[in-house]
């Protein structure tokens, strides 16, 4: 007994030697000096036998092991601390979130993909993409197609688009406003045909069927040459003389002649040539025209913003049988929003004018405060929050009350791919037909512990969806805030 008692005291003296000469050990991956120092302290000790020392040993071990497992959990949420101060709010994408995909002197494509790859909270979105298509003044983007289904935004400016059917090719003119549906795998150019604006175009990808793959926005460039690359090259020259029937000659002068990279200028003549011509088909082409979001009359509109809508029920949008709304915010400066969130879409936004803000409520979000070896006792809301400006994206999952503000300088343009579209409903909780309001009495009071007529005094007024905003302090009069 004398034995066992001695053999744990040593053990407690080595952990109190061990204190001493940790520091020893920092930035070594070699054996422990810890688990060192206390093998040596087991054998030197006379008054134990062999069995004595196999079992001092074997604590040492022991204990070695739980230390790093410590040591490894206790990295491990430092980690996860780390990532979440880094990115604390997942849902906003900055300039350096795109990837530019495509980039000359005339024009540039950047695209945003695999949205998961920001954060685990948008895997319900990870199939979808987006790219962003700028080109200047009477430029060209080259034949080009992707295995992902495109819905087209015309943000900015004047344009044509050329979509090859199996033996024939459709032009259309494209509009400040226009939406166009690009079928997968359809070969595609674009002009720009003003001689002095940009042509801005936003272009949502999704999969062509459920159950497809994620999207890859990656380009199949069908015409150009070597520099850029035609995917014709990558065949052998075998294979390319025999499907084309022609010599290797004959290719090379075809294949190989373009040099000016994906998107160049081209000449005033050629942009004129390249105009939509009046069909010939008698029952209207493979393709449906573009489709004006400005078109439809505003599901919302006041003097403080104006919300444009189209979704899969709208004939002729282009949209039809797809699981997708576009919609189109315009608020005015000094302006907000209502707090609102959307039943079952999840909404992929682009700003494409004015500044702003973004708040959203996220219940996913750890709170700082909170002890993460701790189970929580109650749900907990994060608040997200954004500077907006021209370019920059932002998610807004389905469920999350979320509001924009314009600045007082210039309206607030957002423009919206709502995923997952069809039943959806936009809920409000503040402003004309908000669902506080709806709560019957009894509810109301039971949920705010006061009168209804007291819920219904704040959150009742008579406009809809947009308000004016000021966040200065409401002035008191007679108990109740002046507005």
């Amino acid at each position: 007994m004398a034995i066992k008692t001695k053999l744990s005291l040593t053990i407690f003296l080595f952990f109190l030697l061990a204190l001493l000469c940790s520091n020893l050990a920092v930035g070594r991956k070699e054996k422990d000096p810890e688990l060192t120092t206390c093998k040596d302290q087991c054998d030197m000790q006379r008054q134990y036998d062999e069995e004595d020392k196999r079992i001092c040993m074997e604590r040492c071990d022991d204990y070695i092991k739980k230390k790093q497992e410590r040591q490894k959990h206790k990295e491990h949420e430092e980690e996860e601390e780390q990532e979440q101060e880094e990115d604390e709010n997942p849902y906003v994408f900055e300039d350096n979130d795109f990837e530019t995909k495509i980039d000359t002197k005339d024009g540039r494509v950047l695209i945003l993909n695999k949205f998961n790859e920001k954060s685990k909270l948008l895997k319900n979105i990870e199939n979808y993409g987006l790219a962003v298509l700028e080109i200047k003044a009477n430029a060209f983007l080259s034949p080009h197609h992707y295995d992902s289904e495109a819905i087209l935004f015309n943000i900015k400016g004047r344009g044509i688009i050329g979509l090859v059917a199996e033996d024939r090719t459709e032009r259309f003119n494209l509009e400040e406003g226009d939406i166009m549906r690009v079928p997968a795998g359809t070969p595609m150019y674009l002009v720009n045909r003003d001689e002095n604006e940009k042509l801005y175009i936003a272009a949502f990808h999704m999969p062509p069927s459920s159950g497809s793959a994620p999207v890859n926005l990656e380009p199949f460039f069908e015409s150009a040459g070597r520099k850029p690359e035609s995917v014709l090259n990558t065949f052998s020259s075998k294979v390319l003389q025999a499907a084309l029937k022609s010599s290797k000659g004959e290719l090379e002068t075809v294949l190989d002649e373009q040099k000016k990279g994906r998107i160049f200028k081209i000449e005033k003549e050629d942009v004129r040539g390249l105009a939509p011509k009046k069909s010939l088909w008698p029952f209207g082409g493979p393709f449906k025209s573009p489709f004006n979001i400005f078109s439809n009359n505003p599901a919302f509109s006041n003097k403080f913003g104006s919300l444009f809508e189209v979704g899969p029920s709208q004939e002729k949008s282009g949209l039809e049988g797809l699981n997708l709304m576009l919609t189109l915010a315009n608020i005015t400066k000094g302006s907000m929003s209502t707090i609102h969130y959307n039943t079952n879409a999840n909404k992929i936004a682009l700003v494409i004018d004015g500044e702003g803000e973004l708040e959203m409520a996220c219940p996913h979000m750890p709170s700082s405060s909170s002890n993460s070896r701790q189970k929580k006792s109650s749900i907990s809301y994060h608040n997200i929050n954004a500077k907006l400006r021209p370019g920059v994206m932002f998610v807004v999952p389905a469920g999350h009350p979320f509001v924009n503000i314009a600045s007082k300088k210039k309206n607030l343009i957002v423009v919206c791919f709502e995923v997952n579209a069809q039943r959806n409903k936009k809920l409000a909780l503040a402003g004309k037909k908000n669902i506080v309001s709806a709560l019957d009495k009894a509810a109301k009071e039971v949920a705010f512990d006061i009168a209804a007529e007291k819920v219904d005094e704040v959150f009742e007024r008579k406009e809809e969806f947009f308000f004016p905003y000021d966040n200065e302090e409401r002035k008191e009069e007679h108990g109740r805030a002046v507005v």
